[in-house]
C-alpha cells in the first residue's frame, strides 16, 4: 500500500463525515417536529391515558396549543451533537447491520436525553436545557442500562434492523434498475427507491423504536419501573393494548422520511460534489 492510499482513504472518509453531518443537520432541523410527535404517540398508553392524542392533526394542535411552536423542537440539541460521531461511524463501519450496532452505541445516551425532553409537556421556557437533563439523568440513574444508556437493546435493535433491511433493499434495487443519464430522473430514481426502503424498514423495526421509546420515556408510575428490557415492553405492549400499539408513530416516523430523506440526498450529493472539486 502506498503513501498515497491512506491519505486518499482519509480524504475519502472526511469527506463522507462533512457530507453526511451536513445532509444530516439540515434534515434535523426541518423535520424534528415530527419526531416529536413520533415520540408523543409510542409514549401514550392507549385511549385511557389522559393526555392521550386522538388523531395527528389533533396531536400538532394539542402541541402547538400548549407548548407554542418551539414545543415542536424539544430535545433537538442531543440528536444534531450526536450527528458528527454517528457519521464518522457509518463512515468508518460496513454498511448494513455492523453500521447500525455500532452507531446505536454511540446515540443511545443522546436518545435518552432526547426522548425525556420530548415527552416532557410544560411549556418550552420551563423545561430543562439538554444538559441539564443529562446531568438529571446521571445523577439519579447513572451510566448504566438504568440510567443514561436505558433502552440500548432496543436502540441497538431499532437501528440494526433499519440499517440491515436499508441497505440491503436499496442496493439490490438500484442495481436492477437501470440508471438514467438525466440528473433529473436519476434523483427520482434514487429517491423512490430509498423512500420505499426506508417505508419497509420502518415497519418492521417500529416495534423496536416503540419499545424504546416506553423504556426511555416517563414510566406509567413515578419510582416504579414498568418498561424494562426490549422484548419484555413488546410483550407488555401487545398484551395490554394490542397489537397495532406496537406501530404507534408510523405515520409521521414515515411523514418523515420521506422529505427528510430527499432533503438529506440533495444536500449530501451537493456538500458532497463541492468537497471533491474543492478539497
Amino acid at each position: 500500500m502506498t503513501a498515497r492510499e491512506p491519505r486518499g482513504m482519509l480524504r475519502e472518509a472526511s469527506h463522507q463525515i462533512i457530507a453526511g453531518g451536513s445532509a444530516g443537520l439540515v434534515e434535523i432541523c426541518l423535520m424534528h417536529p415530527l419526531d416529536v410527535v413520533k415520540t408523543r404517540f409510542q409514549i401514550q398508553r392507549g385511549t385511557s391515558d389522559p393526555n392521550s392524542y386522538k388523531s395527528l392533526g389533533d396531536c400538532f394542535r394539542t402541541i402547538f396549543r400548549n407548548e407554542g411552536i418551539s414545543g415542536f423542537y424539544k430535545g433537538i440539541l442531543p440528536p444534531i451533537v450526536a450527528e458528527t460521531p454517528k457519521r464518522a461511524v457509518k463512515a468508518l463501519s460496513v454498511a448494513g447491520l455492523g453500521a447500525g450496532l455500532t452507531e446505536a452505541v454511540v446515540v443511545n445516551p443522546f436518545e435518552v436525553v432526547k426522548v425525556s425532553l420530548q415527552a416532557n409537556r410544560d411549556s418550552f421556557a420551563e423545561q430543562p436545557s439538554s444538559f441539564a437533563q443529562a446531568r438529571r439523568i446521571i445523577n439519579s440513574e447513572g451510566f448504566g442500562l438504568r440510567g443514561l444508556n436505558k433502552g440500548l437493546t432496543s436502540t441497538l435493535g431499532r437501528h440494526g434492523v433499519f440499517n440491515m433491511i436499508y441497505f440491503g433493499f436499496y442496493f439490490n434495487v438500484k442495481d436492477a434498475i437501470p440508471s438514467s443519464p438525466d440528473p433529473t430522473l436519476e434523483f427520482l430514481r434514487k429517491f423512490a427507491i430509498g423512500l420505499v426502503s426506508g417505508t419497509i424498514s420502518s415497519c418492521v423495526n417500529i416495534p423496536f423504536d416503540v419499545a424504546k421509546s416506553r423504556i426511555q420515556g416517563p414510566q406509567p408510575v413515578p419510582g416504579e419501573i414498568k418498561y424494562r428490557t426490549c422484548f419484555q415492553s413488546m410483550a407488555l405492549v401487545y398484551r395490554e393494548e394490542g397489537y397495532l400499539a406496537l406501530y404507534k408513530g408510523l405515520v409521521p416516523k414515515i411523514m418523515r422520511l420521506g422529505p427528510g430523506g430527499a432533503v438529506m440526498l440533495l444536500v449530501y450529493e451537493y456538500v458532497s460534489g463541492w468537497l471533491q472539486k474543492n478539497w
